[in-house]
């Protein structure tokens, strides 16, 4: 009995549409990258309900004809090459002939497109892969996708979207990635009629700057440099525009996004002396290389592509980006103590009889001394042999290592809290039963403000402090999406924010207790925290939220405190859900245990 058989094109195109088409924002890559590749010159996304009700992209490019229109989704039908040697010369976004066939096998599609040389267009219906129709419509040039209720034939895939919100931030940062490689094209983007992101063609700094807002804008370095491997050229963020999370870093090669983890580690070689550890600044990197040098048929999604040249180009990015710093004057230049220094040297001129040569200096030497024959070598203190008697004659041992161990349950108190000494501005000694007590002051703090935070916001939302000039933040449009998830939350911590429209909000009030802080930055970091967890519930977007700003609020390394606010911080972190971690699991403190000391001294 035969076993094997071929699958269905409607069960095949399922299949393939599983890896091509994930989410709502997949359709507005494929699709937008087909209107850039058609040469339109404008491009407008419409999403209402996230594109769970529906999506559609109308742009002006070129067109297909009746023909085309009903080829192009089928499976593998493509215009961009014709045969396996055109995929080492791609000059294309798409070239797979896979997308419009996924996207007809999980959705109710509408297609309206017409050619210059065409007087009426063509109106294309499909379900679930089936045409439905095809007739000739009136329409202008370009195409015009209507792609309704995604996967409303598999509703396995349909109840794992996400909330109207998540998948519009999806939307946005899948767009973004395509406009800020194409600046010279107008794209719009609306969700549920309200205009999101409207481009103009412009400059690709000016591009920047209409997504991003002109503040990132402004701490943006220029990079350029061409050699005969690579063409570099984009912006990177200067040391100050740096953050722990949310920095903006995108890369393109050949006007493609990529994501290249190595290529990001140039990057931050680069700034590796310039800014913490554990920051990131800001990047827009464009390369270009020859299409043979590269493979982008890795993945459907295309974003993971192999250099022939990997490590070269390294080397070339890591030095573009150094020579970007040192030219513009990012890199703190040193300023020598200039206090006392002569007015005037006097430089002897030969020609100048007036002046007589300089001198030179003459140091004086005994030839008869001798380091190794003094009197204090010659001459031994009395009884010196004695100094040494005892001593065994087996081979030294060498010192055990000293390494306080993690306690696994909070030690007991303080025998007195006058014991409590701080050891350079980061952790707190104390004598326990155990033995030497260390805790780190900054974490200790931020497991206190976390669980305060908590569960203050749980009964009710937190105090806020009224800022005395409101602070004015220019979101892009995935921020924007991402706040919308999270304001509820942001309320519940004591943030007072008020909704300028147009992707700007303003910051009238922080929580209590933070007025030293920068709002912005305080801000910014929250959205780039909440975004960071990914897809969370409600109640793991708050922990998110509370750790994120306990960490702000809290303690800094390297801060004095006095003996009152050391025992108090003892008095508080005892009384905390788990006094030996941080929220985010790393070890509080540490006992280093008497038996190690006294061994020091035996």
């Amino acid at each position: 009995m035969d076993l094997i058989q071929l699958l269905p094109d409607s069960v095949a195109n399922q299949i393939a549409a599983g890896e091509v088409i994930q989410r709502p924002a997949s359709l507005v890559k494929e699709l937008v990258e087909n209107a850039v590749d058609a040469g339109a010159h404008r491009v407008d996304v419409i999403a209402i309900d996230a594109g769970r009700t529906s999506l559609q992209v109308i742009d002006d490019g070129c067109g297909m004809s009746e023909t085309d229109a009903r080829l192009a989704f089928e499976r593998h039908a493509t215009s961009k090459i014709r045969e396996a040697a055109d995929l080492f010369t791609l000059t294309t976004m798409g070239f797979r002939g896979e997308a419009l066939p996924s996207i007809a096998a999980v959705a109710q599609v509408e297609l309206q497109t017409r050619t210059a040389e065409q007087e009426l267009g063509t109106r294309i219906v499909l379900e679930g892969s089936r045409v439905v129709s095809q007739e000739p419509v009136a329409c202008p040039v370009g195409a015009n996708f209507l792609v309704k209720n995604l996967f409303y034939n598999v509703p396995a895939r349909r109840k794992f979207l996400k909330t109207n919100a998540t998948e519009l931030a999806n939307i946005s940062s899948e767009f973004e990635r395509i406009v800020l490689v194409h600046p010279e094209i107008a794209f719009t983007l609306t969700s549920n009629g309200a205009t999101l992101l409207s481009l103009t063609p412009s400059s690709l700094k000016a591009r920047i700057a209409a997504v991003f807002g002109q503040r990132l804008s402004d701490k943006l370095l220029p990079v350029d440099v061409e050699t005969p491997l690579v063409t570099v050229h984009g912006f990177v963020g200067t040391p100050e525009s740096s953050r722990k999370r949310g920095a903006q870093q995108y890369f393109f090669v050949n006007h493609r996004y990529m994501r290249h983890p190595y290529f990001h580690r140039a990057v931050q070689e680069a700034f590796s002396q310039l800014i913490p550890s554990d920051e990131q600044v800001p990047y827009f990197l464009y390369f270009e290389v020859e299409p043979a040098e590269i493979d982008v048929n890795i993945h459907p999604t295309k974003t993971e592509i192999k250099f022939e040249n990997e490590q070269a180009i390294w080397q070339i990015l890591l030095a573009a980006v150094r020579e970007s710093l040192g030219r513009f004057a990012a890199v703190p230049s040193i300023d020598f103590d200039t206090e006392g220094r002569p007015a005037d040297i006097p430089i002897y001129n030969p020609l100048d009889h007036t002046s007589a040569p300089p001198r030179q200096p003459v140091v004086p030497v005994n030839p008869d001394y001798n380091p190794f024959d003094t009197p204090s070598r010659r001459t031994m203190p009395a009884g010196w042999e004695t100094l040494y008697e005892g001593l065994s004659k087996s081979p030294a041992t060498p010192a055990p290592s000293v390494f306080p161990e993690p306690v696994a349950d909070f030690p007991s108190q303080p025998e007195d809290s006058s014991s409590l000494s701080q050891y350079r501005g980061q952790y707190l000694l104390s004598a326990v039963d155990q033995g030497l007590l260390f805790v780190d002051q900054h974490r200790a703090h931020v497991r206190v403000l976390y669980d305060r935070y908590l569960a203050q916001s749980e009964t009710s939302a937190l105090p806020s402090q009224r800022l005395l000039f409101p602070d004015v933040v220019q979101l892009s449009a995935t921020d924007a999406a991402t706040l919308a998830t999270v304001q509820t939350d942001l309320q519940s911590l004591g943030f007072d924010l008020s909704d300028l429209g147009g992707g700007s909000v303003s910051i009238l009030g922080i929580p209590a207790g933070l007025e030293g802080l920068d709002p912005q930055a305080l801000f910014l970091d929250l959205l780039a925290a909440a975004a960071d967890g990914g897809i969370l519930p409600s109640e793991s977007i708050h922990r998110r939220l509370a750790l994120t700003l306990a960490r702000a609020a809290a303690i800094p390394v390297g801060q004095i405190l006095g003996a009152l606010e050391q025992s108090d911080l003892m008095r508080q972190l005892a009384a905390t859900s788990d006094p030996v971690h941080t929220p985010d699991g790393h070890l509080i403190q540490a006992v280093l245990p008497q038996e190690q000391i006294d061994k020091l001294f035996r």
